[in-house]
């Protein structure tokens, strides 16, 4: 049951967001729109994988999301000796009660930060998949349920580099989104440099901005927020053509279509909308579709914006 605090949050979801953005925003310098990205799939109860340079904030990020909702983060640094029971967790036998106990992994968190996850075996990389997809793993047959704010933040490396293992198409397609924080602007790298200069630094980012109850609420919310029939064709419409451009070997896949509508509605909260336009539809359209389209060549980007224009917006007010 929720508390009496967590029902007022919920009545004051703008401010509360509000809140959790600034907060972000003062510990990733100069990113304002990945914050928000990064914010809206969080409500959109999906799974963010990140592409980045090293050094440009991920593990700052991820923990401060998790000291903004006063979450337990798990951190697992994915090398190729890595085993799936060092994520799940496993079985071992007491000898003093000759009974098995069962030890829980880092999955048991809610957030996971899974550094350099294509650096780690496909078998390893597995045993992410039903964590991701319904917050549960099975070990020896028996179920256990995760947390159910579950959070995956998952970092990789350039699949040209050395040791790395291309993430398969299902493990990708349980993403929902991926970002590219990139270094930040000259303004920004001087700020970080003042911080850092400061005494202990800089701890704006580590106060709670809401709690895990009230996260949960504000992503039951995100179902209720109204999606027009035109505005729901319009999706498909987008779906559909991933499907039939002769650039792209993979389209969306219905999981894919869900997430996408899922992350729209999150990102029309964020603008403090209780229903999604077409232009929350396409803004959320280039990290989605970046991290689940196979293309035939090298240049997703190019293939997605010329997707985005071939099918035409409807109107809507």
């Amino acid at each position: 049951m929720n508390t009496l605090e967590d029902s007022i949050a919920i009545e004051n979801i703008g401010e509360t967001l509000e809140t959790l953005r600034c907060r972000l925003n003062s510990v990733l310098l100069g990113k304002a729109e990945a914050v928000d990205l990064v914010v809206a799939c969080l409500l959109a109860k999906g799974h963010l994988l990140m592409d980045d340079l090293p050094g440009t904030g991920k593990t700052t990020l991820a923990k401060a999301i998790a000291a903004c909702v006063g979450g337990k983060l798990a951190r697992v640094q994915c090398t190729p000796d890595l085993l799936p029971s060092d994520v799940t967790g496993f079985n071992l036998f007491n000898q003093k009660t000759r009974e098995f106990e069962f030890h829980a992994g880092p999955v048991f968190s809610d957030v996971l930060l899974a550094d350099e996850l294509n650096r780690t075996t496909p078998r390893t990389q597995s045993a992410l998949l039903e964590a991701m997809a319904e917050r549960q793993v099975t070990i020896d047959a028996v179920p256990y349920t995760l947390s159910k704010t579950f959070f995956v933040i998952a970092t990789q490396n350039p699949i040209d580099s050395h040791g790395a293992y291309p993430l398969p198409e299902a493990q990708l397609d349980r993403f929902s989104i991926k970002l590219k924080i990139g270094y930040p602007d000259r303004a920004s790298q001087i700020d970080i440099l003042e911080a850092a200069s400061r005494a202990q630094g800089s701890h704006e980012g580590s106060a709670v901005a809401l709690s895990l109850n009230e996260l949960a609420n504000i992503q039951e919310q995100v179902r209720t927020i109204s999606v027009h029939p035109r505005v729901r064709e319009y999706l498909v419409d987008l779906v559909e053509a991933t499907r039939e451009n002769p650039a792209i070997q993979l389209g969306v896949s219905p999981r894919g279509m869900l997430l996408w509508q899922r992350m729209a509605q999150a990102w029309a909260m964020l603008q403090g909308r209780d229903f999604v336009t077409p232009s929350d539809v396409l803004h959320v359209a280039r990290p989605l579709l970046s991290v689940r389209l196979l293309t035939t060549n090298d240049d997703v980007d190019a293939v997605i914006d010329c997707l985005l224009d071939t099918v035409p917006a409807p109107e809507y007010r």
